[in-house]
């Protein structure tokens, strides 16, 4: 086969692929790690302390302040990633953790809506599901 059909059919085969294996090989590693849990979302540290009951504009912000604190301790932006939105199943860009990374507690306590989810407690029950 000559080149050009090679290219030829190398683009026809990626234009037919479904838009979540598009998104899943734009992520690669990075998706495959937050599937296996060596990385997490904000969200999903908020479903491990029981708070997944936020509205999404208010887990957003949580979000923003973790990155904000992640920012602060680190000096460099978190790694992102393609997901699916929970609610809407529409594509979205968001930032990816250690599940032991101190910022995400740090957001916990400095966004009044999740600061009474900063006790120990709470800690000792999320590190308890991420080990």
């Amino acid at each position: 086969m000559n080149v050009a059909a090679q290219i030829r059919r190398t683009h026809t085969a990626a234009q037919r692929i479904t838009k979540a294996l598009a998104y899943r090989a734009r992520s690669g590693q990075i998706a495959a790690d937050v599937e296996a849990g060596s990385l997490i979302r904000t969200g999903d540290i908020l479903d491990r302390l029981g708070a997944s009951d936020l509205k999404d504009g208010y887990q957003s912000w949580y979000g923003k302040h973790v990155k904000k604190a992640h920012i602060a301790a680190n000096g460099a932006e978190p790694v992102r990633c393609w997901v699916q939105h929970r609610t809407s199943g529409k594509w979205i860009h968001v930032h990816v953790y250690n599940p032991f990374d101190i910022a995400l507690y740090i957001g916990l306590a400095t966004y009044k809506r999740t600061a009474h989810l900063a006790q120990p407690a709470f800690y000792q029950a999320a590190y308890a599901r991420c080990a």
